[in-house]
């Protein structure tokens, strides 16, 4: 599903290349192992509640809201001068954590995996025990690894073609959707606050 997490791999892949992609896969794939082991142990029917759906889009659609104004503010103060042709200086820790970031600030994340990824792994434990979750587990992660490291990989490999008019012109566009969606998380929740006051 394209969402933050997607517009995030686009931003860094354009200032880093093709590495952006496995490292904002493995930072999602740590926070999901994080979800697994809580979801196994009985944390799924807390994250599925209204209040707990609500802080957590109160909370992602904020820190989505601040990436996407960061992001055009950089652009407004003229902090972005990036050398698209030889760019490669990765912080790998800061893309695995601002990933982890990222996917935790996405109120349908915890949603999807308290439901439908609870309601599959339970199918796999149910099948094979805990080896059947933890093949799901790394089912689940590899096809994460391949969609983004595909996309990495594109955008890597093409943005030598990109000028920095352009550059900017893609980072604002990536900013406003980051804050589209946070706006979005925002509302949904602020429908869920009256939903329970009313």
């Amino acid at each position: 599903m394209p969402g933050s997490l997607l517009t995030y791999t686009i931003e860094k892949s354009l200032k880093n290349g093709v590495k952006a992609g496995p490292l904002v896969s493995l930072g999602h794939s740590l926070l999901e192992l994080v979800l697994v082991i809580l979801l196994f142990i009985g944390v799924g029917q807390y994250l599925e509640t209204p209040p707990a759906q609500m802080i957590i889009g109160f909370l992602g659609g904020a820190v989505l809201i601040f990436f996407g104004i960061s992001m055009i503010k950089d652009v407004a103060q003229g902090r972005i001068h990036v050398d698209i042709k030889s760019a490669s200086d990765t912080n790998s820790r800061g893309i695995i954590l601002q990933s982890m970031l990222v996917s935790a600030s996405n109120p349908y994340f915890a949603v999807w995996w308290a439901s439908i990824g609870l309601g599959l792994m339970m199918d796999a434990y149910n099948l094979l025990g805990v080896a059947g979750v933890a093949l799901f587990y790394t089912g689940h992660i590899l096809s994460d690894f391949s969609w983004y490291s595909l996309v990495s990989l594109v955008i890597g490999k093409t943005r030598r073609f990109i000028n920095m008019k352009v550059y900017r012109i893609v980072i604002v566009i990536l900013g406003a959707v980051l804050i589209a969606f946070g706006l979005k998380f925002l509302v949904s929740s602020g429908k869920m606050l009256f939903m329970l006051a009313s």
